[in-house]
């Protein structure tokens, strides 16, 4: 039975940097986002699980970090996934590699991912889902690790992302973890933009975008922040953080969601299959 078209509208990154949570509040309260993705090993962390608790209508998911980013856990608890400042590798390939291949790196990564979850709930926000940064939970094995611990903590929707066109060896990877989602009973978006849009989710990119919605449950997912410049400057150069910011509170695309009969929505809200 068709759905109509639903779509979550998500920002992530939530956390890494003031600059990041001023955007996305800014770009619920004006504009038409409805979900944030909270990084758990950030500076901006605790101010942002702050912000979300001040607007609850903006639903909050955990944005697991296992390359690029900062971790939960101390180097001495995870010796191998991080170095003595506690930060991943932003090496994203050769991580994803090594997480294959090496046991003892797979239980220092299902230790840091209780961790990020537990600080998380420590917040006392409510999970509303679970996705990563670079998309690493898509990868085989941590996938397995992410759907062992969203059964036991009761996180009931994962991203997935599904953009086509993307790649055949990327989109074997999504296949294999849309099928592990639905056998594990996790619920999940049918389908994503953002995967070749990131960073340039301008107000032009989202008027390509719109025509491409059908009629099932889509994510758009982007990276607004109200300027590029410390952590973003050094490790997003290239991103267009104010021009998403700027598209994400401009009212043209309220109009649009309006013109192509386009519902918003969260993850939380997405039925059982």
């Amino acid at each position: 039975m068709e759905t109509g078209k639903k779509l979550i509208i998500t920002a992530d990154d939530f956390g890494l940097c003031r600059e990041v949570n001023e955007a996305v509040a800014q770009a619920h309260v004006q504009g038409v986002l409805t979900c944030a993705s909270l990084m758990m090993g950030e500076a901006a962390t605790d101010e942002a699980a702050a912000l979300a608790k001040r607007n609850p209508s903006l639903k909050i998911g955990l944005h697991l970090t296992l390359v690029e980013g900062h971790s939960v856990l101390s180097h001495e608890k995870i010796p191998n996934l991080v170095d003595e400042e506690g930060r991943f590798s932003d090496k994203i390939i050769l991580s994803g590699i090594r997480y294959f291949f090496s046991r003892k790196l797979q239980k220092q990564i299902e230790a840091e991912t209780r961790a990020q979850i537990e600080k998380f709930l420590g917040t006392g926000l409510k999970i509303d889902h679970l996705n990563s940064h670079n998309h690493l939970h898509i990868h085989p094995t941590i996938l397995k690790i992410v759907i062992g611990l969203a059964k036991e903590y009761k996180i009931s929707a994962i991203r997935l992302p599904f953009q086509r066109a993307y790649g055949s060896c990327y989109y074997m990877l999504v296949a294999k973890a849309r099928r592990a989602l639905d056998k594990a009973g996790i619920r999940h978006n049918d389908a994503i933009f953002g995967l070749k849009e990131t960073g340039k989710m301008t107000l032009q990119a989202w008027e390509k975008i719109f025509p491409k919605i059908n009629n099932n449950i889509t994510e758009i997912y982007c990276h607004p922040a109200t300027a590029t410049v410390g952590v973003l400057q050094k490790t997003m150069p290239d991103y267009q953080h104010a021009e998403e910011l700027k598209a994400l509170i401009d009212p043209h695309l309220k109009e649009l969601l309006k013109k192509y009969g386009i519902q918003r929505t969260t993850f939380g809200d997405i039925p059982h299959r």
